[in-house]
């Protein structure tokens, strides 16, 4: 057997893509998507279709022209999201507009349009995981939507106070990125020598998962942003992984021995739970960590960045 094949036994093995033929090639039970993975496919060409149909949507709902660029955007990730749900049996995650991050409200709106968009293609709202920056704002609104029966992905997720967070508003996954910590300490010159158990993005997540098993907390550890496969492998029993194509291929290469790592039934369990934090004790925690809120802030710039373009793309056709 692969390493790949090895570590869906220990561990839920997701694909980080909007490629359909790759996606249908890797068979992952799940796959999550964000404002990057959408403009690149957009840009490759290869789905021109997709394309056409979001457009056509648009301009029959019609509106301005900057409402028909918006829906025609909404629409575009959720036909991505229908094609990859026909090659997997699990979730799709969609990510919303990162500029909505800091807005609780707007946040709450666009993931109901979101899953009502997904629900006119005939897709049930429990096949859908809405991907939010997992700010304050971020959490509340992931928190009132799945009081509403709305799943939610809490992304671009770097210290513990976020972790901490997430697990107060039961949410029902996060997903910290292992690779992105670890580019910021590489960039500082704090990891000298590569050992896979001492790699920052590892340590965090372990720390997470350790507390969330401790005290027995539902929300889902998907362990997402990696960089080599020495850092999947440290992570093999996490509850998910979400993974690359490029990393995916690189698993299938090998047939090196692949152990648990994590195993949530050797934890000792407690159920007096920590003191849920207020928003004030969340802002100074997560404050405490310059790794934490300088990816935060970039990763939604980022996104916000990608997000820019596909509409400035779509608005040319449209």
């Amino acid at each position: 057997m692969d390493q790949l094949e090895v570590l869906k036994k220990f561990t839920i093995v997701s694909v980080d893509s909007g490629d359909i033929k790759l996606i249908h090639k890797y068979k992952p039970s799940d796959a999550t998507t964000n404002p990057s993975i959408i403009l690149n496919n957009v840009l490759s060409n290869k789905y021109n279709q997709l394309v056409e149909k979001s457009i056509i949507y648009a301009k029959k709902i019609g509106g301005s022209i900057e409402q028909r660029v918006i829906n025609a955007t909404d629409m575009i990730s959720v036909i991505f999201g229908f094609e990859i749900l026909k090659n997997i049996p699990g979730y799709i995650s969609t990510e919303i507009d990162a500029k909505l991050s800091f807005n609780i409200d707007l946040c709450i709106k666009k993931a109901v349009k979101i899953v009502n968009l997904y629900n006119t293609l005939g897709i049930d709202k429990s096949r859908i995981l809405i991907k939010l920056a997992a700010t304050w704002e971020g959490i509340q609104a992931a928190k009132t939507l799945q009081e509403m029966g709305i799943l939610c992905n809490l992304t671009l997720l770097f210290s513990f106070a976020q972790a901490q967070a997430c697990a107060d508003a039961q949410v029902f996954l996060i997903s910290p990125f292992v690779g992105r910590i670890y580019d910021w300490y590489n960039k500082k010159n704090q990891v000298k020598i590569y050992k896979a158990s001492e790699d920052p993005g590892i340590m965090a997540i372990k720390k997470i998962f350790y507390h969330y098993k401790k005290y027995g907390y539902k929300t889902i550890i998907m362990g997402a942003s990696f960089r080599r496969i020495e850092q999947i492998i440290e992570l093999a029993g996490c509850d998910r992984l979400t993974i690359s194509p490029v990393l995916l291929l690189e698993l299938q290469k090998y047939t090196t021995q692949i152990d648990r790592k994590l195993d949530s039934q050797l934890i000792k369990k407690s159920y007096m739970l920590p003191n849920v934090l207020s928003e004030a004790e969340f802002r100074w925690l997560h404050n405490q960590d310059p790794m934490a809120v300088e990816k935060l802030s970039e990763g939604i710039c980022q996104f916000n960045s990608d997000q820019e373009k596909l509409e400035i793309f779509l608005s040319k056709k449209i």
